[in-house]
């Protein structure tokens, strides 16, 4: 077994409530962020990633708008929002068209889903995701829910990560 992050340590110590803003800020879903509280202690970072995953699988389609409401349009990061900003690096300094079909894509897909195209973006260009997007919007309500379900435990475990992994 490795030895766990300091921060590990830290989190699992952190107040009730103070633990919940911290949570909040990895996804915004309020019953996410309860189910991974209440799975403490957490013995590593497998552990707290194990609990992402079982949290994520828990989630009603409510608690999944939740959680999609917390993120930006996919072309669009959030301005002055670091963690929007970096996620979304694949988008800067694209060529205006790729941000034009990117926006009538993401206005098709809400219009036929009613919430935003979720997709880990980190480490992906604007035409991966556009290509993404494009795959994915045939797809039917409850396959595209499971899929977004996925790609928030892979942005998730993503934030977990960069939190246990920052200077303390």
């Amino acid at each position: 077994m490795t030895q766990p992050p300091p921060a590990l340590s830290a989190l699992a110590a952190t107040g009730a409530s103070e633990l919940r803003e911290i949570l909040l800020e990895v996804c915004s879903s309020p019953a996410w962020a309860a189910a991974v509280a209440a799975s403490r202690p957490w013995r590593d970072r497998e552990d707290l990633l194990a609990a992402n995953a079982e949290a994520m699988a828990g989630l009603t389609a409510d608690d999944l708008r939740d959680a999609m409401a917390g993120h930006a349009r996919i072309g669009t990061p959030k301005p002055g929002d670091a963690v929007s900003e970096r996620e979304q690096a694949g988008v800067r300094g694209v060529d205006p068209s790729v941000l034009d079909e990117l926006r009538t894509a993401n206005a098709a897909y809400e219009a036929k889903f009613g919430h935003v195209f979720l997709i880990c973006a980190t480490g992906r260009t604007a035409d991966g995701m556009l290509a993404a997007l494009r795959e994915r919007y045939p797809n039917d309500a409850a396959t595209e829910a499971e899929i977004v379900r996925g790609e928030l435990r892979k942005i998730n475990d993503i934030r977990i990560s960069q939190l246990l992994d920052a200077p303390q």
